[in-house]
């Protein structure tokens, strides 16, 4: 009976990490060869992330490896440190990765990855959506076969209609297919467990075959011809051992490694814990909360070990990590395995990888790009409150127009001056008055002044603290005039975060929200003085 307890949960964790394998390895190769990295460096990273990282646990379910939210930043570290030698960019970049890395464990090991929990949700997704739209921006012209002549997002998709008339009408064919296959397929129920990428690889490797896109080679087409060959296939090495490269730290210290090295630890960082934060959430039941600490030591560790060997930054990745749960994982084991298959199928099989046209991936990265900037992100901001739509538009074109730090920044910081127009003092926002009192059968957390993103982890270290106290715990809001966004979205949460512990919000009834939203800012109506008459 014992032998049968133990085999059951390793078979699933095998069959789970089997299954997100097949999803994740189209997209470690588009997400690497859109990311100006050798095609291979996302696979590179999808082994580490799953069998070094799964050894330091943090995230029992989540997937690590490289993610689209990433692409942006890496694009941009490439150019701009190569200046316009790729390959002197990618080694340059891999040792401002290296660096990124260092500071993420060293942000782990001081126990402050917590302060990723409390950034504005409106900024994040803002950011994220721009993040989708820069994707697509990008990739919309390789799913065409077309090399756009500009560079930049808003040009890139003020240009794509113009540039329609150049595209290569079987690149582009192969790209279409995908990308429909990529949007309908979940609406197929009775075989939507299959991966959409699985059954796209199926169709456009044999597809290669038979057009010898592997061959350089011209056909023409309504009276025009186009070019065919091996530059619109991946190109994997079929020795191994021919991918690893070094990081090249001649440039680190100049102001824009700086740069990168504060976005890839910022934007990486925020993106994995989110991604571990939402895990926890569907997993509420199942296991035990993460431990974001740990879980961030985990993703720096692999993150240094793929940086000096030649692979892409990681996360702990959502989509990946959503469709591990759905295939029934049961522990960090199938993390481990997703990235043994990876390591199996780039030794064994490269020859088939090779056959895998560069548009295919591309149409599976649009894909992913408008599940990021959907519609529906700008809908949800707005149903929240005109002011969430506010900060996530403004974030969301700030991103566009420069990089994903100043989009950040400038969220926030408009963030904090809605706070301040409505009534608040800058110091009361960051430190208002927050003390415990012992009874009998419970604490009592009294919070006296506003309690929004800037003071929540000063409210949740007191609860940490009291935790080993007591199992019953009243957070008082009675004296708290104002209550942001972020915190109310912390708050359904708390009882997730703190197993064993029971949590009471005594809320201030005077706290009236400023929209419909349950969601909304909630604050304290002033009743306005008597008019003389």
């Amino acid at each position: 009976m014992k032998r049968n307890k133990m085999i059951t949960p390793i078979k699933k964790d095998v069959i789970s990490g089997f299954s997100v394998f097949l999803l994740a390895l189209p997209l470690c190769l588009g997400i690497s060869t859109a990311s100006n990295f050798p095609p291979v460096a996302g696979i590179l990273s999808a082994i580490i992330g799953g069998m070094l990282a799964s050894f330091f646990g943090g995230a029992k379910l989540s997937i690590k490896g490289p993610a689209a939210g990433l692409i942006v930043i890496t694009v941009g570290a490439v150019e701009q440190l190569g200046a316009g030698n790729l390959q002197l960019g990618y080694e340059r970049t891999l040792a401002v990765c290296a660096i990124a890395a260092i500071l993420q464990i060293i942000i782990a090991w001081m126990k402050k990855a917590s302060l990723a929990e409390i950034l504005p949700p409106s900024v994040i997704h803002g950011m994220l959506a721009a993040i989708g739209v820069i994707i697509i921006s990008k990739q919309a012209y390789v799913m065409i076969g077309v090399t756009p002549h500009v560079s930049e997002p808003l040009e890139l998709l003020f240009n794509f209609p113009f540039e329609l008339s150049h595209l290569n009408p079987i690149l582009c064919i192969i790209g279409l297919l995908s990308l429909g296959i990529a949007v309908l397929f979940p609406f197929l129920k009775k075989i939507s467990f299959v991966p959409a990428s699985i059954i796209i690889l199926c169709l456009v490797i044999p597809l290669s075959l038979y057009l010898h896109l592997g061959i350089d080679h011209s056909y023409i087409f309504i009276g025009n011809t186009y070019s065919l060959g091996p530059s619109s296939l991946i190109n994997i090495p079929h020795n191994f051992f021919k991918v690893i490269c070094f990081p090249d730290f001649s440039g680190i210290l100049n102001l824009t490694s700086l740069k990168y090295i504060i976005m890839y630890t910022l934007v990486g960082s925020i993106e994995s814990l989110l991604t571990v934060c939402a895990i926890d959430s569907m997993v509420v039941q199942k296991t035990a909360p993460s431990n974001l600490n740990k879980d961030l030591f985990a993703v720096g560790i692999a993150n240094l070990a793929s940086a000096l060997i030649g692979g892409l930054p990681m996360i702990s990745e959502i989509v990946r990590s959503k469709a591990n749960i759905d295939y029934g994982a049961l522990s960090e084991k199938s993390n481990f395995f997703h990235g043994l298959f990876m390591l199996i199928a780039v030794v064994i099989f490269p020859s088939v990888l090779n056959l895998i046209p560069l548009s295919a991936l591309a149409a599976l990265l649009v894909f992913v790009g408008f599940r990021l900037a959907s519609p529906h992100e700008f809908i949800h901001a707005y149903k929240i409150g005109p002011d969430q739509l506010f900060i996530f538009v403004s974030t969301f074109f700030m991103t566009l127009a420069t990089d994903l730090l100043i989009g950040v920044a400038f969220g926030i910081f408009l963030k904090l001056i809605l706070h301040i127009l409505r009534g608040n003092s800058l110091n009361n926002l960051y430190n208002p008055l927050i003390t415990a009192h012992k009874f009998k059968d419970h604490i009592s957390i009294q919070v006296e002044g506003p309690l929004t993103f800037l003071s929540y982890l000063k409210l949740k270290k007191i609860i940490e603290k009291t935790e080993k106290e007591t199992k019953t715990i009243v957070i008082d809001l009675s004296l708290t005039p104002y209550l942001d966004h972020t915190v109310l979205k912390k708050f359904q949460t708390l009882a997730h975060e703190f197993k064993g512990l029971k949590v009471t919000i005594k809320e201030n009834q005077a706290l009236v929200p400023l929209y419909t939203h349950s969601l909304s800012t909630r604050k304290v109506k002033t009743k306005s003085p008597p008019k003389k008459v």
